[in-house]
């Protein structure tokens, strides 16, 4: 019997985050003999398509997802576009069962995509969220959600099991009936002894209008840094452009993105980095022990509550974006910065969630065309 299975590897696209934390995944799936199928939209599909060019790839339904330009209009932004969500959801449940169907896939991991499911084979759903932030409705938000992860065969998430870990509350459950397994912080990176060039690296992430916003604050912000800046937009484009700005006490040398290895190398090579405190950001960061500065999304309470969270152990220092001054990068020397943490994970056992034979079960084809 042929132990290689065809498994749909579909992230969120949210930023980049659910794609970059699916690159260690693709590569494991790939050691392991499975063929992954890579499926998301926007700037999302675009990234892992340029990580993985040899790899089936396929555009599922947008949630259009993006933030209010206020942060006290967060929530009604997101309930607002709730309908667009689900419809979505709706569209995209009937994209996978086609996939399903076409490409005889044996398999679904969905970061974060509610409808990458499919009843007929095995689903596992990738969060470090298990409780949802929403403020005064966090109860309702965390309930809907567990609900929903009920449905997939098992959930992976991204952290330690105990303490020491980085999602605190967020991913870590009082009791559950839910299938979880821990895999430990995941990163695409592997820290490296690099020269250091960059006395500040500057990477920036997230839904539009908010990155933007941030990325033409710190432009301002930063003319009058001494040193050099290596700043990263977090702009997934056709072609890769970098531009240097001299400045009066030293250079900002811009690039609109960076690939996985070229981003490894910065991130080594940079003293400090100033980002947002999205999770797999965080992740990246203590794989690497790196100091940084965060600068969370302004009303996204995952972001907010991470970023006081590293405050309080003493870790990462942050500020809100309307309130960032250049002068809050001098509190980095007073936090420790973020170290890695130990995690011992068995891939094989994990994937063996794979080989369960589900009731109905779609029979396999071989066709491998896109």
């Amino acid at each position: 019997m042929n132990s290689s299975k065809r498994i749909l590897v579909a992230p969120l696209n949210w930023g980049l985050g659910h794609a970059t934390r699916c690159i260690p995944i693709i590569r494991e799936l790939l050691d392991h003999g499975h063929q992954p199928f890579i499926a998301s939209d926007g700037i999302a599909l675009s990234l892992l398509k340029k990580e993985f060019p040899d790899l089936p790839a396929f555009e599922l339904p947008s949630y259009k997802i993006s933030y209010a330009e206020k942060r006290k209009n967060f929530k009604i932004k997101m309930i607002w576009d709730s309908p667009k969500v689900l419809k979505a959801i709706s569209k995209e449940k009937k994209a996978v069962k086609l996939l399903v169907k076409e490409h005889g896939l044996e398999g679904i991991i969905s970061d974060n995509r509610l409808g990458a499911y499919y009843k007929k084979i095995p689903c596992v759903f990738i969060t470090h969220q298990l409780n949802v932030l929403s403020g005064n409705t966090t109860w309702m938000s965390s309930k809907a959600h567990q609900k929903i992860i009920k449905k997939f065969d098992a959930c992976w998430v991204p952290d330690a099991k105990k303490k020491p870990n980085l999602t605190g509350k967020l991913g870590h459950l009082k009791k559950s009936k839910l299938n979880i397994a821990y895999l430990g912080p995941l990163s695409r990176f592997e820290k490296k002894e690099l020269l250091i060039t960059n006395d500040l690296m500057v990477l920036l992430s997230g839904p539009e209008p908010q990155r933007t916003m941030l990325e033409e604050k710190l432009m301002d912000e930063l003319q009058e840094f001494e040193g050099n800046i290596l700043f990263v937009k977090g702009k997934i484009e056709d072609e890769q452009v970098q531009e240097e700005i001299k400045t009066s006490k030293g250079k900002i040398l811009h690039y609109n993105f960076m690939k996985s290895d070229e981003l490894e190398n910065a991130l080594n090579q940079s003293s400090k980095v100033l980002c947002r405190s999205g999770y797999t950001t965080v992740m990246d960061l203590a794989k690497l022990e790196k100091k940084a500065f965060f600068i969370p999304t302004p009303g996204q309470y995952e972001q907010e509550y991470l970023a006081k969270r590293m405050l309080k152990q003493g870790l990462v220092p942050f500020s809100a974006q309307e309130d960032f001054k250049l002068d809050d990068l001098s509190r980095i020397d007073d936090f420790e910065g973020l170290t890695q943490l130990e995690s011992d994970v068995d891939y094989s056992s994990l994937f063996k969630v794979f080989s369960r034979v589900k009731e109905n079960s779609e029979p396999t084809s071989t066709s491998l065309s896109t």
